[in-house]
């Protein structure tokens, strides 16, 4: 034996050459405390999109576009921080997408919303 030790709780390994891990509970104590900073902030952003999309499909019918306020935006808890996408029209007008929903900032507190049925699978 050339003195392996587990890479989670360093106790000596027995068996295969190019074993890493006593058993399985160590490999996962040991891969969860690597990525789970990583993985943490990318729960956080994806659970802040994920809002943001509910928030804008209880808002948008799916066959047109509505206006809706900043005020209400953010009484329900949107984070315009946080989004998937854009697209700029040819008139240079930037719409931000959260998945298949969208806004507009009209500059005078209000929002157009809209909804892209080319990013669904409902086509």
């Amino acid at each position: 034996m050339d003195g392996k030790l587990c890479l989670n709780c360093n106790k000596e390994l027995i068996g295969r050459a190019d074993k890493k891990y006593c058993d399985n509970q160590c490999r996962n104590e040991y891969n969860n405390s690597q990525n789970g900073k990583a993985n943490n902030y990318i729960r956080k952003i994806n659970r802040i999109l994920k809002s943001n999309r509910r928030i804008l499909a209880s808002l948008t019918p799916q066959d047109k576009s509505i206006k809706v306020s900043l005020k209400e935006l953010t009484k329900q808890g949107f984070s315009f921080d946080y989004f998937t996408n854009t697209y700029t029209t040819k008139a240079n007008k930037t719409y931000f997408f959260c998945y298949e929903y969208g806004y507009l900032n009209l500059d005078d507190g209000f929002f157009a919303l809209v909804y892209n049925k080319s990013y669904s699978n409902d086509k």
